[in-house]
């Protein structure tokens, strides 16, 4: 689709803005995850406007070509190798009174490239997925799907998601913050290497504020957790040190339907190979197994579901969510994180477990815009 083609376009379905990419380490997912939705998304009832974030922050028309957007040899893809120009700009609407989305390329006179009805943000991770992307929509009056500006933060924010479910009676394990300035002093360094041992080992070393398991580090001995925070730090100066369970991986995907939400059968994380947690190579490289549905007891299952929709409901979140859970050996379920957009790719679980439910990977993606277009922008 070209920028002329694209400007004189004007459908008479709604048309949607999906937006993808991204300045975060999870750029490639992103854009996997965008060309899932593309190759999907029902054309008969919807328009649709690519717009690629590059790493740098620019936004670009993309073409909608979802089969130049997938993993090559082992490399994740980039909005910049499929940007229909390196200098162009896309903009959204500054004002609640027009969805009018403007091309704009240096030396040429802007291009009206229509209205938007509705935006898909399919950014994972900071500037996107955090409330940040969110913030921009409600200022511009565009409706998009996914949770709000506080429940995409909270939810991004591995520290705040924590605090929230433990304010509710759900569970989350041990755990601990090491903040920017903290490790910035000797002291500081100090104190938290102090504070981390007495929560034992193995411990979990992750960036606060990230997905996809990126910058993640299992630390067996403490001589070894200096470089573990520093792996974390590449991705997040934030940095959330937590102990490890012995349990089963378990995730459930929550969906809002016209009478609220609901939680899909759940799905157990089998990880292969040499790999001993569920890392981003293991993830999205390499054949680790999910088995949809878990092998759950009917009381674990419906315990599952209960405890992911009120994981949901506490953040406050909107449209879909994929809660992830640790089964201990007690019995107990832990709350490991919450992702408030989660991935669509060939091999997510998310659309996985959806379409075991009963809800197959169009419908799902129909559901989500229906219910944007639906809902008002502003305080709701």
């Amino acid at each position: 689709m070209s920028i002329e083609q694209t400007s004189l376009n004007q459908p008479d379905k709604p048309r949607v803005a999906i937006v993808f990419g991204g300045r975060s380490s999870e750029h490639g997912v992103s854009v996997v995850t965008a060309a899932s939705v593309l190759r999907a998304i029902d054309r008969s009832k919807y328009e649709v406007l690519p717009i690629g974030i590059t790493h740098e922050g620019r936004w670009a028309l993309v073409g909608d070509e979802p089969s130049r957007m997938a993993i090559a040899d082992g490399r994740m893809p980039d909005v910049a190798q499929v940007a229909e120009s390196v200098e162009g700009q896309v903009s959204l609407p500054l004002s609640p009174g027009s969805r009018e989305v403007v091309w704009s390329e240096p030396g040429e006179a802007p291009k009206a490239l229509g209205d938007v009805d509705v935006v898909l943000p399919l950014l994972h991770g900071p500037w996107g997925e955090d409330g940040t992307l969110q913030g921009l929509l409600e200022l511009s009056g565009v409706p998009y799907v996914g949770s709000g500006v506080l429940a995409s933060a909270v939810g991004m924010d591995k520290e705040f998601t924590k605090r929230v479910l433990d304010s509710h009676g759900i569970g989350v394990g041990d755990w601990t913050v090491v903040r920017p300035r903290e490790w910035e002093s000797e002291d500081g360094r100090a104190a938290a290497r102090e504070r981390i041992a007495a929560l034992g080992l193995p411990l979990f070393v992750k960036p606060c504020r990230a997905g996809s398991s990126m910058g993640i580090t299992k630390v067996k001995d403490l001589a070894d957790l200096d470089t573990a925070i520093e792996e974390a730090r590449r991705h997040d100066p934030k940095v959330i040190v937590e102990r490890g369970v012995t349990g089963r991986e378990i995730e459930c995907a929550v969906l809002e339907f016209e009478d609220g939400p609901r939680a899909s059968v759940p799905a157990e994380i089998l990880v292969g190979g040499d790999f001993e947690f569920y890392d981003f190579e293991a993830k999205y490289i390499d054949s680790s197994d999910v088995r949809i549905p878990a092998e759950l007891g009917a009381d674990e299952t419906a315990e599952i579901r209960r405890q992911a929709v009120a994981a949901f409901e506490a953040l406050g979140c909107e449209g879909l969510a994929r809660v992830d859970f640790f089964l201990l050996e007690d019995g107990r379920w832990v709350v490991n994180e919450i992702n408030t957009m989660p991935g669509f790719t060939p091999i997510s679980a998310y659309p996985k477990m959806w379409e075991a439910t009963g809800v197959p990977y169009p419908e799902l993606i129909d559901r989500l815009l229906a219910a944007a277009l639906r809902r008002s922008t502003g305080l709701r």
